[in-house]
């Protein structure tokens, strides 16, 4: 017996109907020219951190517990005495997806996670840098279901990053639409 090797779901809708999506609607002339998306960062900042250390612990472990992947403390660059802030003091978590925890990541984020948000209209489709990049905010972590809700003292939020291979912001744009992310009126971007 041959076992088969374990492909998310969206990285084989990737492959299949993503890819000549992309192909038809920018014209490429090859497959390896379609944006593809290479990470996925995930920076969550902890307010209070300077006063009670165990915070940053916390936002740590429900990193790794909505992940599945090992988070680390970000440090801070600098003192800041109006914040009671020395130089490398942990303030936050972060950690960055590739591969398949990547896929399996945005699948979840997509198909049950955004939908559990409050009022949820789709997401805006103004938070591109100009070089393919697409940055979303969470306000809340209890939006995963991976969080028990029981256990959270403090509802915080996070930034995740979608870092493409793109080059406009408008290839980026078509990638995560195709990809899923539930855009705002999904309309045409100009």
């Amino acid at each position: 017996m041959s076992a088969t090797k374990y492909t998310p779901r969206l990285a084989d809708k990737y492959k299949n109907d993503v890819i000549p999506a992309l192909m038809k609607k920018f014209s490429y002339k090859t497959v390896m020219q379609a944006p593809k998306l290479q990470k996925i960062c995930i920076n969550r900042g902890v307010n209070g951190a300077v006063n009670d250390k165990k915070l940053i612990d916390v936002a740590i472990g429900e990193l790794e517990q909505i992940t599945g992947q090992k988070a680390v403390a970000t440090l801070s660059k600098k003192d800041i005495s109006n914040f009671k802030l020395r130089k490398s003091m942990p303030i936050g978590a972060k950690l960055t997806l590739r591969g398949e925890k990547m896929f399996e990541f945005l699948d979840r984020l997509v198909s049950v996670s955004l939908p559990r948000v409050r009022d949820f209209k789709g997401i805006s489709d103004k938070a591109f840098d100009g070089r393919g990049n697409y940055t979303l905010g969470v306000t809340e972590q209890i939006i995963f279901p991976e969080i028990d809700i029981d256990k959270v003292n403090k509802i915080t939020g996070m930034d995740i990053t979608f870092v493409t291979t793109a080059e406009t912001n408008e290839e980026a744009y078509e990638l995560l639409k195709e990809l899923g992310m539930p855009f705002k009126g999904a309309a045409k971007k100009d």
